[in-house]
Parts: C-alpha cells; sequence; structure tokens
C-alpha cells in the first residue's frame, strides 16, 4: 500500500456466485472465444438445473458454485471492473469477488464507491451488499482473511475473523475430545493448525500466532483438569509431573473451576511446553517462524 493511501473502499458483490447475469457474462466470453460449439456448451454448463430434494430446478441466472469452470468464468466478467478502475487509475486489489480498492481521504471513498457500485449494477448487473461494503481504514477491514496494519510501514495480520472462524473450529474438536487422550486429541486437530498457519504464512504480526497457543494450550489443560475429576486424582497428577506435595494438595483443593486452574501457575507447572511439544502439539508461532526460516 503506497503513502498517503490511508483509506480502503472494501466493495461486497451480494451472492455473486448466484446473481450473475447469463447474457451478460455470455457476451463477455463471446470477445475471447470464438467456437460457437465451446460457447453453446458454457451456456448448457450455465443452465444446468439444480437437484433439490428430487426436483430438478432450472437456473436463469448464477453459476454452479464449487464447478471447476465457475471461478474462471467469475474473471472473465470482473475483467471489466479491472479495466475500468485501471482506467480510472486507481491502486486495487481484486481476488474472485473480493475487491478492495485504496484512495487518500475518506471523501474520495465514498466517491469512489458511487461511482463503482453504478458501474457494477448497471453495466454488470450485479447487486453491491451496501450492508456489508464500506469505506475505512485499512485495519478496521479483511481482505481474503487477511487485514492491513499500519500506513507508513503497512504490515499483514490474520484478521480477527479468520481467530475467530479458527477458535470455532478448534472448540468442535475440543468438546469431542473431553474424553480422549491428549495425544490423540492433539493428532486430530494437527492437520487443521498446519494448514491455517500455511494459509497465513504472508502475516507479519505473530502476536496473533502466540495468543492462540497460549488459548488452545489452556483449553487443552482444561480438558486434564476435567479428566482428573477427583481432588487426590489431581493431587497425584500434579505431583507426578514435579509438584511439591502440598502446592499439589493445596492447588488440587482450591474450589477454582476448571478454566481458572487451566490458567493457574500450578497447571503451567505441570504441563509444560516441553510436553504439549512431546505430544505433538503444532505451535503456530513457531511453525510460521520455520516457514520463513526453514533449516
Amino acid at each position: 500500500m503506497e503513502a498517503g493511501y490511508g483509506w480502503v473502499v472494501d466493495i461486497d458483490l451480494e451472492k455473486f456466485f448466484d446473481r450473475v447475469n447469463h447474457d451478460v457474462l455470455m457476451a463477455r466470453v463471446a470477445r475471447r472465444v470464438r467456437d460457437k460449439r465451446l460457447l453453446k456448451l458454457i451456456r448448457a454448463y450455465l443452465n444446468a438445473g439444480i437437484l433439490e430434494e428430487g426436483v430438478v430446478q432450472e437456473r436463469y441466472e448464477g453459476t454452479p458454485q464449487g464447478g471447476p469452470l465457475s471461478p474462471l468464468l467469475s474473471n472473465i466478467l470482473l475483467d471489466d471492473l479491472d479495466k475500468e478502475l485501471e482506467r480510472r487509475g486507481h491502486r486495487f486489489c481484486r481476488y474472485a469477488d473480493d475487491c478492495n480498492i485504496y484512495v487518500k481521504s475518506e471523501a474520495a471513498g465514498q466517491r469512489v464507491m458511487e461511482s463503482i457500485t453504478g458501474f457494477l449494477e448497471k453495466r454488470l448487473r450485479l447487486k453491491v451488499n451496501r450492508d456489508k461494503s464500506a469505506v475505512a481504514r485499512p485495519g478496521k477491514r479483511k481482505f481474503l482473511g487477511y487485514t492491513i496494519m499500519g500506513q507508513k510501514n503497512p504490515r499483514l495480520k490474520a484478521s480477527s475473523e479468520a481467530v475467530r472462524r479458527l477458535k470455532g473450529r478448534l472448540k468442535k474438536h475440543l468438546r469431542r475430545g473431553r474424553g480422549q487422550a491428549p495425544a490423540k486429541l492433539i493428532a486430530e486437530i494437527s492437520p487443521l493448525l498446519r494448514g491455517w498457519i500455511h494459509y497465513f504464512k504472508l502475516a507479519s504480526v505473530r502476536s496473533t500466532f502466540e495468543d492462540l497457543d497460549q488459548w488452545l494450550r489452556r483449553k487443552i489443560r482444561c480438558i486434564l483438569w476435567r479428566q482428573w475429576k477427583q481432588p487426590q486424582t489431581r493431587a497425584r497428577k500434579l505431583m507426578e509431573r514435579g509438584i511439591e506435595k502440598e502446592r499439589a494438595r493445596l492447588s488440587a483443593m482450591n474450589g477454582r473451576g476448571a478454566w481458572w486452574n487451566a490458567g493457574a501457575s500450578h497447571m503451567n507447572a505441570a504441563i509444560t511446553l516441553a510436553w504439549f511439544s512431546q505430544q505433538g502439539l503444532v505451535s503456530l508461532r513457531e511453525e510460521h517462524r520455520r516457514l520463513h526460516h526453514p533449516t
């Protein structure tokens, strides 16, 4: 992001793949494809019905979501948007139907929002979701899961929404894993953690990964505390992990809840970072570091 471009016009296209106008799309495809047989085949692909409860519903707009041609066709259609933005001299990023346009002021952003909305709705017959679209500072919006932080020295960060979604997915596994051995639970969530950090490896704000690591370790300590159930079991488990006898007894009898104990010093001392590493838990912070500095 160039200096001075401190505002972003974040345009959200409402149900893009469901609302694409077939005639407008085919007119753009016909500019590039001369073979009438291929054009006929693409039109048949677009018109293919939707099977709902055993009944085929005809399709008059939209492209099949998940279909191999849909991303390509969306780019052919939205190439008109790219050309229009280039003609106007705008700085922008677009990926499929996600588009961010960078401007120098909020007033300029509002003007661009209004004119580009008109272009999309009149020329391409697409619907802009005005509730989700906005003119804002880049740090307040997201693009492909990332947020841009800072203006003079911009840095990429995993967006708060991306973090919430990851936590939501992890919580489902953690709830199911309350009766499992820790190693089995960790093996189950490891592919999810690796896939997530590989996607966000471009982020340079590392505190997000450190916070997630701490949250996940506390969640697993919480599961262990619940599994130990009885005070005498908890005291014994703490002593097995190096906690002095009297401290273990007092900690086991404190009457506090599992989440509080999972963040307390006795559980941090008993269930250490080394223990998590031995169990195979992926550290997002360390994996991010490894991706940037492979050995």
